[in-house]
């Protein structure tokens, strides 16, 4: 005749049950759960929606820590500590658009333009905290530490590979575009890497320059004739 389990033990092969699962959170939070189901007459369903909802919190969490350490993002330049008041209305209402991480399922690109001083950067960064705390991988770099990235990948046979490291993001933000130099090799892979995130993954770029100066950067003409 079996033995009846032991409550003591049921909750210990519990814990080890959900660590094996890796359901690490739930298996943290099972038996101080248990003690406050039993008190409040909590239904089955009700304890294991309360772990399944912390099980889920702790995971969200976790991927955002993930995702903010691999951004690169500075550190606090989040809407939190930005001026919008600053902003003209229309300049808000972009930036609540944005916010929300719709431009990501068409792949639209961004490009914040103005003097130095007014913002940009720090606009642009706060965005890329919005799309991080929605879930979506984003890189932040100076433009000029891409471009050397990429020619160092060049020279090492891997660009390709280098690329397919960048595509698993699902927004790049380069800052300062028109200060990467101007020769023809970091034009190429700056270049390069632009077209094969063409219309499949979203690129944001700050810049001094209006668009009419960018051959400044792209020397070819085509590169940055305005088809709109």
């Amino acid at each position: 005749m079996p033995l009846k389990a032991n409550p003591i033990n049921r909750q210990s092969e519990l814990h080890t049950l959900l660590t094996r699962l890796n359901l690490g959170a739930m298996a943290q939070m099972c038996t101080d759960l248990a003690v406050r189901a039993s008190k409040e007459g909590l239904s089955h369903e009700a304890y294991l929606f309360e772990l399944a909802r912390h099980e889920e919190e702790q995971r969200t969490q976790r991927r955002t820590a993930r995702l903010l350490h691999a951004s690169g993002l500075p550190v606090e330049k989040t809407f939190r500590t930005f001026s919008l008041q600053r902003l003209s209305p229309a300049l808000q209402l972009q930036l609540e658009r944005l916010k929300s991480a719709s431009f990501l399922e068409q792949a639209t690109n961004v490009i914040a333009i103005g003097k130095p001083g007014v913002g940009k950067s720090h606009a642009l960064a706060a965005v890329g905290y919005e799309l991080i705390y929605a879930g979506y991988p984003v890189l932040w770099t100076a433009t000029s530490t891409l471009v050397q990235r990429l020619l160092a990948a060049k020279r090492d046979l891997r660009l390709p590979q280098e690329l397919a490291k960048l595509e698993k993001f699902a927004c790049v933000i380069l800052d300062d575009i028109g200060y990467v130099q101007h020769a023809r090799d970091e034009m190429e892979v700056l270049f390069t890497f632009l077209a094969e995130r063409y219309e499949r993954k979203s690129v944001m770029i700050s810049t001094n320059l209006v668009f009419s100066e960018w051959q400044r950067i792209f020397k070819d003409p085509m590169t940055t004739i305005d088809v709109s």
